[in-house]
């Protein structure tokens, strides 16, 4: 009779369920480890982030708010997985039953404080989460993570950037359109370009015009009004000859930008192409839009005109089956922040600021010839162009090289800002990968479409008419005031039979010019070895 009490407490025991825990197992403790150091490290940045001491670092939010808390969540998952391991391990060895939920009974004082503790590291961890969630989401979002998350791929871009008109703006503002679609849109767009940056499979320089760029009227026309009537606005450009004193020669001109919209002004100038009442389409045949065969104009009134440029060779069905583009702001405004200036214009711009001395002989001439170069990396460039100029100063000019170091060092200086602020080597990054069509100076610009060899069926032309933009108020050239003519500009040499080129035909930025004489050994030496100040005539001119 005594034996059955131990059978019976025997029995009891095999089935009275297991109270060591499922997280006891070798998986889940390395789970823990993992979570448990990536949470010390995320509360050790946030500390270090609220104390301020951690400097304008581009990777600290990158760490803290994405990178950690990956590790963190890799580690409560193999935390989960090793409990599911533990108890599959317990139900197969049959030593003891394991139940198929685990047992919330709140009257047991044991388990109701690790409930209450469980609560309460649930809804940190949620807390934290939620903090975590919207600073990696607003981390995303910022110039830091688009421009130096990035570093080597992006420079470019972010540097060019930071010297823009709209350096004060956020990239997301321009390039992510409004709402949830556009949001999304963008991180997939990111997900295919961080996996281009792992694997290195990314265009050298990258590739322009962006194609998923939102439309103007969710990014532009946020801050800019385009309904505005602006009138004419005066403009002045300076530009400084490769002479001896770097003479400037100034045009002071009137452009026409006018207005799209009769309910705030006069249609007409530059903007009536972003009338409200005309629409214009154009075919682009190659990948940057420059060179553009045919344009449709839809005005108002219904009249649609069709313009064909005079050398294409477009069928009818080709036209029908072309990828057609409406025209908007960036077709001009191509190059609103990422601007890449040409030698010529950085070195025009850097005299204007006065920061070259304008009393260094040939130093507009000299710097953008070393500007010019073909460099393949930074430092290359960077050394050189300090060793062209102090050593041309010093061997050509030795009494202005005593009594003007400081003005050659700050020349040094600049003519290095200017290289690493519009050209990167490595990228294949400058002025001529990225075109401004703005204007017709370096590039065709306007040129593309109002080059007067666009007609319709019915003989109209798109005209190349120098009044329709802008009207020249005054010339001056190397101190010389230039008679206009009814406002229309003057060349400031005599072209000749040269006159109905376009400008980038010989304006390219870098004086890149083509002599008329053949040289032949001596076509290496510096323009001034030759030309001593003398007038020369120059042939066809």
């Amino acid at each position: 009779m005594s034996e059955e009490p131990e059978i019976a407490q025997e029995a009891d025991s095999k089935v009275k369920p297991s109270k060591t825990s499922l997280l006891r197992n070798y998986i889940s403790f390395a789970g823990f480890a993992i979570a448990a150091s990536s949470l010390t490290c995320i509360l050790l940045l946030i500390l270090i982030e609220l104390t301020g001491s951690s400097g304008d670092n581009p990777y600290r939010d990158l760490v803290t708010f994405i990178f950690f808390p990956s590790i963190l969540g890799f580690g409560l998952f193999v935390v989960l997985v090793g409990a599911l391991l533990e108890r599959r391990r317990r139900r197969r060895s049959g030593a003891v039953e394991i139940p198929t939920f685990p047992v919330l009974d709140l009257n047991d004082p044991r388990r109701r404080r690790s409930f209450l503790i469980f609560l309460c590291l649930a809804f940190a961890f949620l807390f934290m989460s939620a903090f975590g969630s919207y600073r990696a989401f607003e981390y995303t979002e910022s110039v830091t993570f688009c421009g130096q998350a990035c570093h080597s791929v992006m420079n470019p871009e972010f540097t060019a950037y930071r010297a823009s008109p709209h350096s004060q703006v956020k990239c997301v503002d321009c390039h992510v359109g409004s709402g949830a679609h556009g949001y999304v849109q963008s991180k997939f767009n990111g997900m295919r370009q961080l996996y281009g940056v792992v694997t290195g499979h990314y265009s050298k320089p990258i590739e322009t015009p962006v194609r998923n760029l939102p439309d103007t009227t969710e990014t532009c026309q946020h801050c800019h009004w385009s309904q505005k009537y602006n009138g004419d606005e005066l403009r002045v450009f300076n530009h400084y000859d490769f002479d001896e004193t770097n003479s400037l020669n100034q045009t002071r001109m009137l452009v026409k930008v006018g207005g799209g919209d009769p309910n705030a002004g006069p249609v007409g100038g530059i903007h009536w192409h972003m009338s409200v009442n005309n629409e214009v389409t154009y075919i682009a045949s190659d990948d940057k839009r420059q060179v553009i065969p045919w344009v449709r104009v839809k005005r108002g009134n219904g009249q649609i005109v069709e313009y064909l440029a005079k050398e294409a060779s477009l069928t009818s069905t080709q036209i029908e089956q072309s990828a057609k583009r409406t025209m908007n702001c960036v077709d001009c405004h191509n190059r609103p922040t990422h601007i890449y200036l040409s030698p010529n214009q950085a070195v025009d711009q850097a005299f204007d600021a006065t920061k070259l001395d304008l009393s260094l002989p040939y130093l507009k001439a000299r710097a953008v010839e070393t500007l010019s170069k073909p460099y393949s990396t930074n430092d290359e460039a960077v050394n050189t162009i300090a060793g062209d100029i102090d050593g041309y100063y010093k061997a050509s000019y030795p009494d202005v090289y005593a009594s003007k170091r400081e003005s050659i060092s700050g020349a040094i200086s600049e003519l290095q800002r200017i290289y690493q602020t519009y050209f990167f080597p490595e990228m294949k990054a400058d002025w001529q990968a990225h075109s401004n069509n703005i204007g017709h100076y370096n590039s065709q610009g306007c040129f593309r479409c109002h080059d007067g060899q666009h007609f319709s069926r019915d003989g109209q032309v798109i005209r190349n008419d120098c009044a329709v933009c802008h009207v020249t108020i005054d010339q001056t050239f190397k101190g010389k005031t230039i008679v206009d003519q009814d406002g229309v500009f003057q060349h400031p040499v005599k072209l000749g039979d040269k006159a109905t080129k376009q400008c980038a035909e010989c304006h390219k930025g870098d004086r890149d010019f083509k002599h008329p004489l053949n040289l032949g050994d001596i076509s290496q030496f510096h323009c001034v070895e030759c030309h001593k100040g003398q007038s020369i005539k120059m042939p066809g001119f």
